[in-house]
């Protein structure tokens, strides 16, 4: 069957949006290159002077080094507890199934805002604020709902018919998930892993309500260096967590693919 033309004024709409998302990016990015000491646009002069400035800046590189490692241990934590809880959901289909889904995934349906209100409460009376145990507690969260859901859907996708033929050669339940299941998971895995640890790399709103002087991730670091400068450096910053971003999106669309990822 023949596709149907796209008509020009609906190209000229795409266009429209796309350049208006793409807006922020075609200006940071040359202001990153700037030479000058305070942001200007367009840029007078060009340098790297303030990619540079980031390896001497301490306390951006060590909000990042903490934010690093910090979504790095949700992201392992929250595969651990959504890939069994998602084939529980999933494969075993327990009455109240969509409702324990639903409960899990309620976070995703509460403004940040209100959710770091909600913890900065919580979290102070049980002395966990400005503590790594308590920004552990608030990004996991926040992230495990988006890697249950990716998983669950992943996981919805699969032939379930492969699993009973192992089953029914004599395969134990653990070996058909070990040796079955589990490796045609790992596509989803790898998608959830990576929406998962950009979810907390990227998180500020939490952050804010969470960090303390010791303790700041890079999006709140990078919120403060704004209030008190308006110098290029945040731009180096965003310009080189666009291309971060970008190649973690690469990563999801290579190995299962953004619409399996987000389309049920």
């Amino acid at each position: 069957m023949d596709e149907r033309p796209i008509s020009p004024i609906l190209k000229i709409l795409a266009a429209v949006g796309f350049l208006f998302l793409l807006a922020p990016v075609l200006i940071v990015v040359p202001l990153s290159f700037s030479g000058e000491v305070f942001m200007a646009f367009p840029p007078e002069s060009w340098s790297l002077r303030w990619y540079a400035a980031i390896a001497e800046n301490e306390k951006m590189l060590a909000a990042f080094l903490f934010s690093l490692k910090l979504a790095t241990a949700v992201t392992a934590v929250n595969l651990f507890v959504a890939v069994p809880a998602a084939y529980a959901l999933v494969r075993l289909a327990p009455r109240g199934g969509d409702a324990m889904m639903g409960f899990f995934t309620a976070p995703l349906l509460l403004p940040s805002i209100v959710l770091g209100l909600a913890m900065l409460i919580v979290f102070s009376r049980a002395g966990l604020l400005a503590t790594p145990q308590g920004m552990f507690v608030a990004h996991l969260v926040v992230t495990l709902p988006y890697t249950l859901r990716v998983i669950a859907t992943a996981l919805s996708t699969l032939p379930i018919a492969v699993e009973e033929a192992a089953a029914t050669l004599g395969a134990s339940p653990v070996t058909v998930f070990r040796r079955v299941t589990l490796p045609m998971m790992v596509p989803g895995m790898i998608a959830a892993g990576s929406l998962s640890f950009l979810v907390s790399f990227d998180e500020v709103v939490l952050s804010l309500f969470m960090s303390g002087p010791r303790l700041s991730t890079l999006p709140v670091e990078m919120y403060n260096h704004v209030e008190n400068r308006a110098d290029p450096l945040v731009a180096a910053v965003s310009v080189l967590l666009v291309v971060f971003t970008l190649v973690a999106v690469v990563v999801v669309d290579r190995s299962l693919g953004l619409a399996k990822t987000f389309v049920r």
